[in-house]
């Protein structure tokens, strides 16, 4: 059986890997809706605080919300633990930390990962060269993604490191859904006008989901857009999909292990729910009300998936 220090090394070095990739898609996000909604600036940037959830971290540094304030926090401050460059050092810190668990290739990928943002995060980013830095850090993080995918043993290792990554994955979508389902309309009267359709549209975007949606849905909508990104199987970053596949990896470390372990009851919970409802009851039940059980939920099987395999001891 693997040491816990090294199954918690490889769990945290996909969940910060995955976390920058999402803080660039956040940031892309919020610069896109702001263009709808330039009065509404100043909420649009705490909005994305809020999802990042670093909303506390940053009031103690920065008395005002500003869109190059909060750029600047969420891609380089190293005070903020979540930003693109706290993440990504600490990626790294926990490659070296297992390097002999990973291949030649996914560590070059990490270390690779690390220098070039070290180097394009190294000052302030002016505002025309955002795009190509965020662009810059999803591929680094799909680079490293697909090392991990062509090179890795499926074992023990590569279970640890896609648990991971979906359990992060999960998190951020669910944030991405509460938060904006309460800031998106600058008031009711826009309710199904081109400036509605735009900003849930942003909320595909900050979830790599637009194109698929485009290919599977002829309307839009917040209802369509929820079921989509909460239940569709089908999407890789849908909140189904990735307790889908926790449950398989870790199904497949019972088998390798050999022994049941309470975080696998935890994660079938979720997942049942997510399989056994539809959208209508949830917006029914709230959708708030839903997504906040779903937080909880993460929360738990991240604190439990650490006690069962003693990520600490």
């Amino acid at each position: 059986m693997m040491l816990g220090k090294t199954a918690g090394g490889l769990f945290w070095m996909c969940r910060y890997l995955e976390r920058s990739a999402n803080n660039a898609r956040l940031i892309e996000a919020g610069s896109r809706m702001t263009m709808t909604r330039a009065a509404e600036e100043h909420a649009e940037w705490d909005s994305v605080l809020e999802t990042a959830n670093v909303k506390r971290i940053y009031s103690e540094r920065h008395e005002t919300v500003d869109r190059n304030s909060v750029i600047d926090f969420l891609l380089r401050d190293r005070s903020n633990p979540s930003s693109v460059m706290s993440v990504v050092e600490a990626a790294r810190f926990n490659a070296r930390m297992v390097r002999v668990a990973l291949t030649r290739e996914v560590w070059e990928a990490v270390n690779d990962t690390w220098m070039k943002l070290k180097d394009a995060l190294a000052r302030p980013v002016k505002e025309t060269d955002l795009p190509d830095v965020l662009e810059l850090i999803r591929q680094q993080s799909a680079q490293v993604r697909g090392a991990l995918h062509g090179t890795m043993l499926r074992n023990d290792i590569f279970n640890f490191c896609r648990i991971g990554t979906f359990l992060e994955r999960s998190d951020n979508v669910a944030r991405i859904l509460d938060v904006k389902y309460y800031v998106l309309l600058p008031s009711v009267s826009m309710v199904g006008t081109t400036i509605d359709n735009y900003q849930w549209e942003a909320i595909l975007r900050s979830a790599a989901a637009e194109r698929s949606f485009a290919w599977l849905n002829k309307e839009s909508g917040p209802r369509a857009i929820a079921e989509f990104l909460i239940l569709d199987r089908r999407l890789p970053r849908s909140i189904a999909f990735c307790y889908l596949n926790l449950a398989r990896n870790l199904g497949y470390l019972e088998t390798e292990y050999g022994e049941a372990r309470p975080c696998m009851e935890l994660c079938a919970e979720t997942l049942n729910r997510l399989t056994s409802t539809d959208i209508e009851t949830i917006f029914q039940g709230g959708l708030h009300e839903f997504i906040q059980s779903i937080l909880q939920a993460n929360n738990s099987l991240g604190l439990q998936i650490e006690k069962d395999y003693r990520f600490y001891a």
